[in-house]
């Protein structure tokens, strides 16, 4: 085949007339109307022994105009009735016009292919097929001197492999959709593959470049998928996680992330729970010694209980006491109900303590041996705080709550609920947290730059908990990271979401207004703000139309399996303003294992074949073999 024909003027070269098409009948913006030749109306053509589809819906074509060439691709086309038909002067196969309906999408520049429209074709231009070698050039989405990956090839000629740069993919945010089954999270494990076979070969690129898979099912954890050379966190609330997750206090003490775990409402407990943080902050900012200040005010805050002539608010303000002392009495070994021994006596108005008879009646603050002797002044004097955070969090809330009904400034009926919340989900935070003293990073990472987070063991409420953490705290330390003299950013953050779904959805009836749009402002201000900190974020998902619009809409490039729910297309179609309609109408009927590729990364959409992995590599999402597992006898081949 010729090498190129686009500098070829058919009149000057005959025997380059079967390139031929059409002419341009009619132009509208970046839709073509060209009239197809009679002769050219075959499924193939033969041209120097090779065999030349003939042009058809899907088909690239370019438009000649003078020294400037056009690349188009057919949308869809129609048979109209030829106006000046004539029986006599016609042949029969010309009573109708075949029309071709195409829209521009870039054009050749010194034998290269750019994506736009820098002008408009004039009726009458001349429409050709193209070459292999054109073909081929508007389908190479990397220069020479570009080190890329491979990521499958082209569904319609698979001797034509889809290669992009590997930096122009991985230094932008990836969307990856899909229905199950469609293969969507063998396209992640590809991708990502990919990335680590480049990476590999360079000596800075565990040190440069960190990539952190949040995996909700389980399918990214084993030895080898992706990569062996991994730090893999299997987490559970249903167990005690043998790997959990490091934190800092610092990553913690945020009013907002209280709020989310207490589900507080914002007129009451919001006010409360910053106060009661306000204060943590406060005792363990300036005391030395906070286990003896704690005591002091504990004893303080017992002696105006033990006064107080509202019988009801001292029995409610001990139980708040006695909750605040529940770690130190199981350390101890203690009565877990420390107040037993206290009765409140209605006719004196006063506590009492039966086993002491008269001289047992607790008269006011004077009464210091008789205050010593009880149980609950002897947990005040072994107090120690919790070694949990959220323990002792708790136990600072306690604190406040009691200072504030003492004080009358808070009715407890309203801010005990928050606390309860927050101590129900305290196991599972120990279960898959660890707090560190030191805000040290690498030991999240234990010197890898691919680290597994498996969540498929885990609640819905740690589901999402842990992805924001974590995500807030890599942000956080990634934008302190400086650039290089030059101003240069050297260092990447790779956040990659499977199953966004669970975690960036607006639709969400089961939480909290307050913990949904913290959650989703994290997560867009980090697909918003930071490329410029070399932060991006890579998210699969099955239902994107549950997806934060404002997240979709700043993706760059798309990998797009089959979808058919009509408002996962509508999103898509939307959101992709460069996604062609041949392309968007494919997507309800692509076989497994193929998307469209999409975005800023390549020149015009494609439809491709995903790359094979050895089996070693591939995640594990299959699907069972439900016939074969019902034998007798299953084969671990066969499950």
């Amino acid at each position: 085949m010729a090498d190129s024909i686009k500098d070829i003027n058919p009149k000057e070269s005959d025997h380059l007339a079967i390139f031929r098409v059409g002419e341009v009948i009619a132009v509208n913006g970046r839709g073509i109307v060209v009239k197809v030749d009679s002769n050219k109306n075959l499924p193939h053509i033969i041209f120097q022994g090779d065999l030349i589809k003939g042009v058809a819906v899907g088909s690239y074509v370019k438009i000649k105009k003078g020294f400037s060439t056009f690349v188009g691709k057919v949308e869809s086309e129609e048979l109209k009735e030829n106006r000046n038909f004539n029986p006599q002067y016609h042949k029969p196969e010309e009573e109708f016009i075949r029309c071709l309906y195409l829209k521009l999408i870039g054009f050749f520049e010194a034998d290269k292919y750019r994506m736009g429209v820098r002008e408009m074709p004039l009726i009458g231009n001349i429409c050709y097929l193209l070459t292999q070698n054109e073909f081929s050039t508007i389908h190479s989405f990397s220069s020479k001197s570009e080190e890329t990956i491979t990521l499958g090839h082209l569904l319609v000629d698979d001797q034509v492999e889809v290669k992009i740069g590997a930096n122009k993919l991985f230094t932008s945010h990836l969307g990856i959709f899909g229905n199950t089954g469609s293969g969507k999270s063998y396209t992640l494990a590809s991708v990502l593959k990919s990335i680590f076979d480049v990476g590999s070969l360079h000596k800075k690129f565990i040190e440069k470049s960190k990539f952190i898979v949040f995996d909700f099912n389980g399918e990214y954890s084993s030895n080898n998928t992706i990569s062996p050379f991994k730090e893999v966190y299997r987490l559970s609330t249903r167990t005690e996680s043998e790997k959990k997750i490091p934190l800092s206090e610092e990553d913690l003490l945020n009013p907002e992330i209280c709020f989310i775990l207490a589900s507080a409402t914002e007129k009451t407990q919001q006010p409360f729970i910053r106060r009661a943080i306000d204060s943590y902050k406060k005792i363990h900012r300036d005391k030395s010694n906070i286990n003896s200040y704690i005591q002091n005010i504990l004893k303080n805050q017992l002696n105006q209980i033990l006064t107080i002539a509202d019988g009801q608010k001292a029995q409610v303000l001990l139980s708040f006491l006695n909750s605040l002392l529940k770690n130190t009495c199981e350390r101890e070994e203690l009565n877990p109900d420390l107040k037993s021994e206290l009765v409140w006596h209605g006719q004196a108005n006063k506590f009492h303590l039966p086993k002491l008879g008269k001289e047992g009646f607790i008269n006011g603050i004077e009464d210091v041996a008789l205050i010593e002797r009880l149980q609950i002044s002897n947990a005040i004097n072994l107090y120690k705080e919790a070694n949990s955070f959220i323990a002792r969090i708790i136990e600072y809330m306690y604190m406040s709550l009691i200072d504030d009904v003492l004080s009358n400034r808070a009715m407890n009926e309203h801010i005990a609920p928050a606390i309860n919340k927050l101590r129900a989900v305290a196991e599972d935070f120990d279960n898959v947290f660890v707090i560190e003293e030191s805000n040290n990073i690498n030991s999240f990472y234990q010197d890898k730059n691919l680290v597994i987070v498996d969540l498929n063991d885990t609640n819905t409420k740690i589901k999402k908990l842990v992805p924001l953490l974590l995500s807030m705290k890599l942000y956080k330390n990634h934008k302190d990271l400086k650039p290089d003299k030059g101003g240069k950013l050297t260092h990447s953050l790779h956040l990659i979401i499977d199953e966004a779904h669970n975690i960036l959805s607006y639709e969400s009836n089961r939480e909290s207004e307050t913990w949904k749009d913290f959650r989703l402002e994290v997560f867009e201000e980090i697909i918003k703000e930071g490329r410029k900190f070399g932060v991006f974020l890579i998210i699969a998902s099955q239902r994107p139309s549950d997806i934060s619009a404002t997240i979709i809409s700043q993706l760059h490039n798309y990998l797009i399996h089959r979808l058919v729910n009509n408002r996962d297309l509508e999103m898509v179609e939307k959101a992709i303003s460069y996604l062609d309609k041949v392309s968007v109408e494919n997507l309800p009927i692509l076989p497994v294992g193929t998307c469209v590729l999409s975005g800023t990364a390549i020149d015009l959409p494609v439809i491709l074949k995903v790359r094979s992995l050895p089996e070693a590599y591939q995640p594990h999402s299959e699907n069972i073999n439900l016939i074969k597992s019902w034998g007798d006898e299953i084969d671990d081949e066969d499950l």
